[in-house]
């Protein structure tokens, strides 16, 4: 474990990533990032993630001036489902048509994390397998209705009730998708620090 930390700023407003890493004792402070989330088309599904962390990055960067010993860390999370990425819905509508394509099927998580300092960056990404039972309307509506999914990447948090009784089983990193993979972003941040 890393007993002596460089001053960390986590790029993200995500109560959850916030979470991990309050979990993880890693000491942060958070600065938002309001950089662009478009991505070039041709680009392959797992690496969207990590290349809109590293738009999150390179702007928080810029935003406190590049602290000379300062650890920028960033991470976006998609879900792919048949090839689709699904970010965050941006409407009761499209929540429901998020959480109907992943009924009763396997999807993958994917956070991408970039980190950032003065020497170096270091950047990947973590997938995650999540399998859903076959989801009624019913159930669908009413978890849309009472948690507003719509800061969540594909419409939903496994960590709330859709997780409890909607998720079959995992096959991954259970922080992964909640939005923050954090036995590798330690490992990494062990040997980004030296």
């Amino acid at each position: 474990m890393i007993s002596n930390f460089p001053p960390i700023i986590l790029a993200s407003q995500s109560p959850r990533r916030k979470k991990i890493l309050e979990l993880a004792n890693v000491p942060f402070d958070v600065v938002v990032s309001h950089s662009d989330e478009n991505f070039p088309s041709e680009l392959a599904p797992e690496l969207v993630p990590v290349f809109i962390a590293k738009n999150k990055a390179i702007a928080v960067w810029e935003k406190i001036n590049a602290k000379k010993d300062a650890i920028v860390i960033a991470a976006d999370t998609v879900v792919i489902v048949d090839g689709n990425i699904l970010g965050k819905p941006k409407d009761r509508a499209e929540a429901i048509a998020f959480l109907e394509s992943m009924s009763g099927k396997n999807h993958a998580v994917v956070t991408g994390v970039f980190l950032l300092s003065k020497e170096k960056e270091e950047r990947f990404f973590e997938e995650t397998k999540v399998y859903f039972k076959k989801l009624t309307l019913e159930e669908i509506e009413y978890y849309v209705d009472r948690f507003q999914p719509y800061d969540k990447a594909g419409a939903y948090g496994i960590q709330e009730w859709i997780g409890l009784i909607g998720i079959e089983k995992i096959d991954g990193d259970f922080y992964n998708v909640m939005g923050l993979p954090a036995n590798k972003l330690l490992q990494t941040l062990e040997a980004f620090i030296g």
